[in-house]
């Protein structure tokens, strides 16, 4: 079961809607939601020319006396996509068409309002434009009228730090606090957590899609050659990782830095020596002190060879990220 899979299990529970809409879309319509209404709509769709569409996670929501669309696209490529935005034109194109066809239309006919929500969680941090109309040559005397505009909503998990995340009680914070763990013990504190707030009998289906998303992604990505075939609830986890943590903790900064420095190396070759010297070092601070603020991914893609040099011999030894940087 690869990323894509596992979150759209996840994605499939009105809770996990409802955490990422309160917690994450911190605009003021959100508090007019009724989330008691949170139904989830059929991804799997045919537009005319017979293209079918299945990988979407789609939930409608009432907003006063209408709905409105929420339409999750997950994406865990290892590259940012440029061009995201003229996808989400065509995907949301695609959903308009089938809710003309299927009569799901606002009370006086016209469309419903859909918010295109992309969840990313790769290494790099997105940069590519949010909005359509920044794809497109302007063009004076008028014609730029007929310029579309769409700009979708941009959850890039690996740019909240813990300090955010860790005071929300709130199962998609949760899901990216696990996403940015960097060792077994970040791991235990958020299981702990979630061993707690899906206690209820009707957490049962949801308990289990965070088991399965722990068992099949993510430890197998930290832990190799793990066996975790006995496993079955969220409480096994959190025993078996209090059980092995000194091991683990090894084991899964071996495998850490290993993903890093090929990483790295990756991306030097893209980019050149010291843009990859830059990318490299960039990918061992966030390993090891977590996420960086813009200020300090500032000093490091301004540095020349011999200071990122300098900052790379750091890494090892210092106890914090200012460590790295001091004079």
């Amino acid at each position: 079961m690869d990323h894509d899979h596992s979150y759209k299990l996840l994605f499939s529970h009105a809770e996990m809607v409802a955490d990422l809409l309160r917690g994450f879309v911190r605009e003021d319509w959100v508090q007019q939601l009724d989330f008691d209404s949170l139904e989830k709509v059929n991804g799997s769709y045919v537009a005319d020319d017979l293209r079918e569409r299945e990988d979407d996670v789609i939930w409608r929501v009432r907003w006063g006396r209408e709905w409105l669309y929420v339409y999750l696209l997950i994406e865990f490529q290892s590259t940012v996509d440029r061009y995201m935005a003229v996808r989400i034109l065509a995907y949301l194109g695609l959903l308009y068409q089938d809710l003309v066809r299927t009569g799901r239309l606002a009370a006086d006919g016209r469309l419903p309002p859909v918010l295109p929500i992309v969840l990313y969680n790769g290494s790099r941090r997105w940069d590519a434009p949010q909005e359509i109309a920044d794809f497109i040559v302007p063009v004076p005397g008028g014609l730029e009228t007929y310029r579309p505009h769409l700009r979708y909503f941009l959850l890039d998990e690996g740019r909240y730090a813990e300090s955010e995340l860790a005071p929300l009680r709130n199962l998609a914070a949760a899901l990216f606090r696990l996403e940015n763990s960097r060792t077994p013990q970040d791991v235990e504190r958020v299981l702990a957590a979630l061993v707690t707030w899906l206690r209820a009998p009707e957490q049962t289906s949801l308990r289990r899609a965070f088991t399965v998303w722990l068992k099949r992604v993510f430890l197998p990505g930290k832990m190799p050659g793990v066996e975790l075939g006995n496993i079955n609830d969220l409480q096994e986890v959190q025993n078996m990782l209090a059980e092995r943590v000194t091991e683990w903790t090894k084991e899964w900064k071996h495998q850490g830095w290993l993903e890093g420095l090929e990483e790295g190396r990756q991306e030097g070759r893209r980019e050149g020596c010291r843009e990859g010297e830059a990318a490299l070092l960039l990918r061992l601070l966030e390993l090891r002190f977590g996420p960086l603020d813009e200020t300090h991914r500032g000093r490091v893609s301004q540095a020349d060879a011999d200071t990122l040099l300098k900052w790379g011999e750091r890494v090892l030894t210092a106890t914090s990220v200012e460590d790295v940087f001091k004079a």
